[in-house]
């Protein structure tokens, strides 16, 4: 026992040390995966010993059997994880939520708080005594030595865009490549039906628009819920059909701009009201109301947690149970 403690105040100052090395991680971005991880050849048997090697973005970390005492620093890797069988031992607080997001929190009730994605505590994470650590190179690259020095840390590339290719990653890392397939063969069946189901209604022009304190957006192809809609193969409004990821800091001149078929609109609200009132001033414009798809009663108000902010696999399921629900029964 005496060894054990001697040893975890080692790592423990040492971890202490290069954070300190460290600079302050910048303002969270849009939640969302966009990277091209490698895939090495992994087992999937539940208590293998074997070592296996997984390529990530800051190079390849060895890791020995599967990991069970797992700790995430990402929102959308923290959904992986649950959808993989998988309870975390420590994950970063969701952006909204006290300390979860609605749609997991039942999930994650004995899950100790690690910090936020951009404000990590290593000291939390030293004293959980992980196997895995799995991180963004976006969000922790300048702790990514400190994190390596407590326990085997895989990072993903970038956020933004395709969650499934983080998704698989994660999957790699946790020695469960066959049960994340599927996961994602479950997720493409459901995209396969829907898109069927719509028929020759798929040329339904959708629209995507956020409201944020401070912004409105209108957002396009290479964004999470766009990428959805893609998959599924859902029309856009042309001045949406394009890769760039949103149009930000839109003003109500451009209000014509978010017209389609069908309007999906989403509020990032943390609880000060202030989302909510931009929301409000924008939906109450006489420029709004007079949107063809607002008047025919074709504009509706969705979670921005499960449409944007979440960004994982349990978020993506849930948004296309609200296409469902919308496309469907019109």
């Amino acid at each position: 026992m005496f060894k054990r403690t001697l040893l975890f105040l080692s790592i423990l100052g040492l971890v202490l040390f290069l954070a300190a090395c460290g600079s302050e991680n910048s303002e969270p971005e849009e939640e969302n995966g966009d990277t091209n991880e490698g895939t090495e050849e992994t087992t999937d048997t539940e208590e293998s010993a074997e070592i296996y090697e997984v390529e990530h973005a800051m190079g390849t970390t060895e890791i020995e059997g599967t990991p069970e005492n797992i700790v995430v620093l990402t929102n959308h890797g923290t959904e992986a994880l649950l959808s993989l069988g998988i309870t975390p031992t420590g994950a970063v607080q969701s952006w909204v939520g006290d300390p979860w997001y609605d749609h997991i929190a039942d999930d994650l009730e004995e899950v100790n708080v690690v910090g936020l994605e951009n404000d990590i505590s290593l000291e939390s994470i030293a004293e959980l005594e992980p196997d895995l650590i799995l991180g963004n190179k976006m969000r922790q690259e300048e702790h990514y030595e400190a994190l390596s020095a407590i326990a085997p840390t895989v990072f993903e590339e970038t956020l933004r865009g395709d969650w499934k290719i983080n998704f698989e990653l994660i999957a790699e890392a946790v020695n469960k490549e066959e049960k994340g397939q599927e996961v994602l063969d479950n997720y493409q069946e459901r995209i396969d039906r829907l898109s069927e189901s719509l028929d020759d209604r798929l040329d339904t022009e959708v629209s995507l628009v956020r409201f944020m304190s401070g912004d409105v957006r209108i957002y396009y192809k290479d964004s999470f819920p766009g990428i959805i809609l893609d998959e599924i193969g859902l029309a856009r409004p042309e001045a949406q059909d394009v890769d760039d990821f949103a149009a930000t800091g839109v003003t109500k001149e451009r209000i014509d701009e978010m017209e389609g078929d069908v309007i999906f609109y989403f509020t990032y609200e943390t609880g000060d009201g202030e989302g909510s009132g931009v929301e409000g001033e924008w939906t109450e414009d006489a420029l709004w109301n007079n949107l063809e798809a607002v008047q025919e009663g074709n504009a509706y108000k969705v979670n921005d947690t499960i449409w944007n902010t979440a960004g994982g696999v349990k978020a993506a399921n849930l948004m296309l149970d609200d296409l469902e629900d919308k496309l469907l029964s019109e």
